[in-house]
């Protein structure tokens, strides 16, 4: 359809989204139309109604869609009346006063500082280049929170380990600089000296962190190799982004400022950074309960 083929384009070029996010909003609004021609007798935009998109809302429901889906179609799909709107192509938004579904919440997965400490105590117990790496993958992404889209993009140039930071270029190319811990800026350190020397098959490859065919580091690598650890220490139920929610938690029990913490993670709205407030406050009872001698009692 060209009115969502030109919107993909605008997301793209103007709006500098990600390949995965159009991804997902090509699948979104292509099941929303394949819905309006084969049930609603679509014939263009401009005569899309909300009681379409209400009619599309429990297609997916009786679908046994989670509401999170569903929450997601719907997003993209105002957001492409939005863009229909600013471009003339309609009269009016169909998706206005939509009530959005409810969903629970679920707080994401974070490690105790016992458990880090274990995780990233593994791979130092060994050499080995591959070692190396693991440990300063895991150690970068513990001390900065980088998405493992950002970890596994960042180029040898990203690293100044003098000063002890790290530029990364983020969502919609927005860059930040964020300081590295000292065990991090170490481990970095013995990774480029000796690991990566013997990873690498091509001086031209500027990734910082490769694999042992001398590649840049996948996603999916770096979630193949943390999952191999965390198994090995009992933690079956962690993924990539577990390290990302665990530094903006530990970081608020240490006493950073909101603020602070969502330009460190790339928010662009605060909302987003204030559940880790939830989460800090949920690890010190959980802290609290297991290591105060008369917890139980004052709880009974």
């Amino acid at each position: 359809m060209k009115e969502i083929e030109e919107f993909l384009d605008y997301l793209e070029v103007e709006r500098q989204f990600s390949p995965h996010t159009l991804v997902a909003y090509h699948t979104d609004l292509t099941q929303f139309y394949n819905f309006l021609q084969g049930q609603r007798s679509f014939r263009n935009w401009a005569d899309v109604t909300r009681e379409d998109i209400l009619a599309f809302m429990v297609y997916l429901k009786e679908r046994k869609y989670t509401p999170s889906t569903i929450i997601r179609r719907l997003s993209a799909i105002h957001s492409f009346f939005v863009y229909l709107l600013r471009e003339g192509r309609i009269g009016r938004d169909p998706c206005e006063g939509l009530e959005m579904p409810r969903i629970s919440r679920r707080l994401p997965r974070v490690l105790s500082v016992e458990e880090v400490d274990e995780l990233l105590e593994l791979p130092a117990r060994s050499s080995t280049p591959v070692a190396l790496r693991d440990r300063a993958m895991l150690e970068v992404a513990y001390a900065t929170g980088l998405r493992v889209s950002e970890l596994v993009s960042l180029k040898l140039d990203s690293i100044n380990l003098e000063t002890g930071s790290v530029r990364c270029i983020g969502k919609q190319n927005r860059e930040r600089i964020i300081p590295l811990s000292a065990t991090a800026v170490q481990a970095v350190q013995e990774y480029l000296e000796a690991g990566r020397p013997y990873l690498a098959r091509s001086s031209a490859e500027q990734h910082l962190f490769l694999n042992r065919r001398g590649r840049p580091m996948t996603r999916q690598g770096f979630w193949l190799m943390l999952k191999k650890y965390a198994e090995e220490i009992g933690l079956f139920d962690i993924t990539p982004h577990t390290l990302r929610h665990t530094f903006a938690t530990h970081a608020l029990q240490r006493k950073a400022d909101l603020r602070s913490i969502q330009e460190l993670l790339g928010h662009t709205s605060i909302a987003t950074t204030q559940i880790y407030t939830q989460l800090a406050t949920e690890q010190l009872h959980e802290a609290y309960e297991q290591a105060h001698p008369r917890a139980e009692e004052e709880t009974t």
